[in-house]
């Protein structure tokens, strides 16, 4: 039926345009018609020829019309039905199969935000991408103030924006408090240092002669997630930004006679592929654990990956739904060691034994043992324990200063399995028994 009407279109746009001219030619007034003729007579003959042609031209174009109605329904229905799901599925979290390492220091910072972010370095084509993005399915619901740019906490003055903190000094009005899932913020690598800091409203300054501040991707990422994807190839003004920002918690923005400060505290996830360029020493200590991701060698684990994905693709909603039960007992986990953390204790002797690892690896400042404690209790509370073990230690504590030792170029030993050797010296536990 579109062949057809396509095929008749032209035809019959050529026949209303002959009958729109022949028309126009029988209503121009006739060449004898002398300058006495009465303005009544013209008139008449005009209104009598535009009738004439209103009335043919409506049935050839009723015609027409009926034949195009036949090709735009089925469009016009199929963009209504893609209108419905143009939401980007998501591949769930718990079907990645393999890089246990990597799943494993996400869900940490999820349950410790304070733990400060990971760093995740591998091979190309690994699902690094992949597997952060999956992670927005099982982030947990906070309570925020609503209507707020910078996602305060109704509770906590340290996450409050100004404008919150004095109303509630004020105590003038009740604040309205909403919950909602925590952010994941993509930061683009040709972001603009405006788009990330936030700068003037525009629309305001012109329409209301007022100074108005408009918040950035980092309040946006206040109390979530801020991401970046292929982060060493990041522009150092940007990764002076973030390294701001991350050390102090708050974003302040000078612009244009403004000068504001608000709360920016997030859980900082970068990726990258170390073949395209190493990460300035100061930003790679601001994440609190590093997770190095290789290609998996086993065929059959291959084959079972390319299997999953090849699902996925064919039908997101159905392959989403098979995991569905899956992700909401990980979610309902993921809760409950959040709640648990605060109860979860370190007793005294691994604590030494901790900082003593540090020591003796020469780990530069004290953030290896403090991202070492909060990682550990994370993964005693994700286990439903009220008290760390050296085990729990064993774990997370490669993760944890890998990244911070000093490189020895002349040094052939991977940095993790330096970690996990003079963990092994100090607390007398072997690998093998784990």
């Amino acid at each position: 039926m579109a062949t057809v009407s396509a095929a008749l279109a032209p035809t019959a746009v050529a026949a209303v345009s002959s009958l729109l001219a022949e028309q126009k030619s029988e209503c121009k007034t006739p060449k004898n018609v002398g300058l006495a003729a009465s303005k009544g007579f013209l008139t008449g003959s005009k209104l009598q020829c535009k009738s004439v042609l209103n009335q043919r031209c409506s049935k050839r174009t009723s015609r027409v019309t009926v034949t195009n109605v036949a090709t735009s329904e089925p469009q016009t229905q199929t963009v209504k039905s893609a209108r419905k799901d143009d939401a980007r599925p998501v591949f769930p979290f718990t079907a990645i199969v393999g890089q246990d390492e990597m799943k494993l220091c996400l869900i940490l910072n999820v349950i410790d935000p304070k733990i400060g972010g990971v760093m995740i370095m591998g091979d190309r084509g690994t699902g690094k991408s992949t597997t952060v993005r999956a992670l927005v399915d099982l982030l947990p619901e906070i309570k925020v103030v609503e209507g707020d740019p910078f996602n305060s906490d109704p509770e906590d003055p340290e996450l409050m924006s100004e404008d919150v903190r004095r109303k509630v000094s004020e105590g003038t009005q009740d604040l309205p408090v909403i919950y909602t899932k925590i952010n994941m913020v993509d930061l683009p690598l040709g972001a603009t240092e405006d788009r990330v800091c936030g700068t003037i409203d525009i629309e305001k300054a012109l329409t209301e002669g007022v100074k108005a501040f408009e918040p950035g991707l980092l309040a946006k990422a206040n109390r979530g997630i801020l991401y970046v994807d292929e982060v060493n190839l990041l522009d150092d003004h940007l990764v002076d930004v973030l390294l701001d920002s991350a050390a102090s918690g708050w974003n302040t923005v000078e612009r244009e006679g403004i000068s504001i400060s608000h709360p920016a505290r997030f859980i900082l996830i970068g990726s990258g592929n170390p073949e395209e360029g190493e990460l300035r020493p100061q930003l790679l200590d601001r994440f609190g654990m590093h997770a190095q991701v290789k290609t998996v060698r086993d065929a059959e684990l291959r084959v079972k990956i390319v299997e999953e994905r090849g699902k996925f693709d064919q039908n997101p909603k159905a392959f989403r739904e098979a995991y569905k039960e899956s992700q909401e007992k990980l979610r309902q986990q993921i809760f409950d060691a959040r709640a648990r953390l605060k109860s979860v204790t370190v007793p005294y002797d691994l604590r030494v034994k901790i900082s003593q690892v540090c020591s003796e690896l020469d780990v530069d400042g004290l953030r290896g043992d403090i991202v070492s404690t909060r990682a550990a209790k994370a993964l005693a509370a994700l286990k439903d324990r009220d008290e760390v073990t050296a085990k729990d230690i064993l774990t997370v504590i490669p993760n944890c200063l890998r990244h911070r030792l000093r490189k020895d170029p002349l040094e052939d030993i991977d940095s993790g399995l330096q970690v996990v050797e003079k963990f092994s010296a100090v607390f007398g536990f072997s690998q093998k028994a784990a």
